[in-house]
């Protein structure tokens, strides 16, 4: 392990990182809120800390190997976020504690979209556009990570999309070097950004409006400069926008580089995982939209736009809201919830367990079963029309254990600090599926959760960011050893 080759990366992150908030100083400046001084101080603590890591090893050159990508992996949002929080803690009178400031870096760079925040609408303009910010760094850092590095790792939901999967991507990186990935990757992220400003735009929002929210609507992401979230605009138009956007930012992103390459649309309908997931979302449209017809919850036209607004801003772990779900009458807010434990595609900003996962875990399943009829039968588990190998079935069947697992203990952690049961095991779902909303005392915000209890959905956060085994893998004593 090269610990000094990392530092020298740690510390260059961290300086390239504090020129992210450079643009909050100009916001500020624009708007005269008062509260540049904030940015300007994390701006100097985050220089000298990058300074201070990466001077004493600026020579250090030597060729990083997994073990090293592994704590790349992990310390860049850890570090990154830690500092990310910050100017959070720094802005006057309505500055957050140390665990509020984190929580909500941590929140908005893994695009969890939790907030421990009330009274959204009175915050300075640079630290609303912060927090958007926040969230739209995370999910291009989120896209790199999930095309470009962690597959190299052998971990992640697009290790899945290697040769033996159908798919756009048939190796571990779409261009032959990581670099021409990751900036092949912001330009489609960037242009798709700008097309959702536009459009926000041209439905009748103002441009810094429209421009926080194309930040955490392609990031899928689901900060909002407004306590009452897209609901604040009563719009349909703007509804239906949200949805585009944060359907296109569900699908791979390796998609969205094809199509840009071979100028053709042909791989979003000829892809696996793509299918499923609009399949799986236009059911869970018609079952949502048709109970809150049946029971009175809105006319004909509210349930149609809400029901559909919060069936994808859910399942695809965004987290905006135009109503309060968790008061939708019945199974409705518990089906929703579950919905998000699917989230989006693998190398996608989406949150939860990536939809090629539920794929292969009911398609083994649906084996086990003719297995019972067929005893002696071979019966393989293809995706499209390539068999998938057992021991990539294997792999997700590992995922899934570690997830429920870790679920179960952290949802322990959270109920042992006195939380009720439906608010703690909603708020570690939704912080392992990097969702945001939650059910129960959380169903607002998480500003009255406590202390300890914000810590482990801290974890959460991390954890489902990472897809769990990145961050695992630094706790088995193998790892560490020479």
């Amino acid at each position: 392990m090269s610990l000094r080759v990392i530092l020298r990366i740690l510390g260059l992150l961290l300086m390239l990182f504090s020129l992210t908030m450079m643009p909050p100083i100009l916001i500020s400046l624009w708007f005269h809120d008062g509260v540049w001084d904030a940015f300007i101080i994390g701006t100097a603590i985050t220089v000298l800390t990058g300074l201070l890591l990466y001077l004493p090893n600026r020579h250090e050159r030597k060729e990083l190997r997994i073990r090293d990508g592994f704590i790349i992996a992990a310390m860049f949002w850890t570090v990154l976020a830690l500092f990310g929080s910050l100017p959070l803690m720094l802005f006057g009178e309505q500055a957050l504690s140390l665990t509020d400031a984190v929580f909500e870096s941590f929140s908005g760079l893994t695009t969890t979209g939790a907030t421990v925040i009330t009274g959204i609408d009175f915050l300075p303009e640079s630290i609303l556009y912060y927090r958007q910010q926040l969230q739209w760094l995370g999910g291009m850092g989120i896209v790199v990570l999930a095309v470009a590095i962690l597959p190299t790792l052998g971990v992640g939901g697009m290790a899945l999309y290697r040769t033996e999967i159908p798919g756009p991507l048939k190796d571990s990186k779409l261009t032959p070097r990581i670099t021409e990935t990751a900036k092949a990757l912001w330009y489609i992220y960037a242009t798709l950004t700008l097309t959702c400003m536009i459009a926000y735009m041209a439905a009748g929002m103002n441009w810094f409006d429209a421009l926080g929210h194309s930040f955490s609507t392609v990031a899928i992401g689901g900060f909002s400069t407004y306590d009452a979230s897209i609901g604040y605009f009563d719009s349909a138009t703007i509804e239906l926008i949200c949805v585009t956007f944060m359907l296109i930012s569900a699908f791979s992103y390796s998609l969205h580089f094809m199509a840009w390459r071979e100028k053709s649309l042909t791989h979003y309908f000829q892809d696996p995982e793509a299918r499923f997931l609009l399949l799986f979302l236009l059911g869970l449209t018609v079952i949502t939209v048709v109970s809150l017809w049946l029971t009175n919850t809105y006319d004909t036209q509210r349930g149609l736009r809400h029901g559909l607004f919060q069936v994808v801003s859910v399942a695809t772990t965004a987290g905006f809201g135009v109503a309060d779900f968790s008061a939708w009458p019945g199974a409705l807010p518990f089906l929703l919830f579950v919905a998000a434990f699917v989230g989006g595609c693998s190398g996608s900003t989406g949150g939860g367990m990536k939809v090629i996962r539920i794929i292969l875990i009911l398609k083994q399943g649906m084996r086990e079963v003719m297995r019972l009829i067929h005893p002696n039968a071979v019966i393989a588990v293809k995706v499209g029309k390539v068999s998938v190998p057992d021991s990539i079935a294997q792999a997700v069947w590992g995922f899934f254990s570690a997830y429920v697992m870790l679920f179960f203990l952290m949802l322990v952690g959270v109920m042992a600090t006195g939380v009720d049961q439906v608010t703690a095991w909603s708020t570690v779902g939704s912080a392992l599926n990097n969702l945001g909303p939650a059910l129960g005392e959380a169903s607002g915000h998480y500003g009255n959760m406590p202390l300890l209890a914000k810590w482990i959905l801290v974890l959460a956060m991390l954890l489902g960011r990472l897809e769990i085994f990145t961050i695992l893998v630094l706790f088995t004593p193998a790892f560490w050893r020479r």
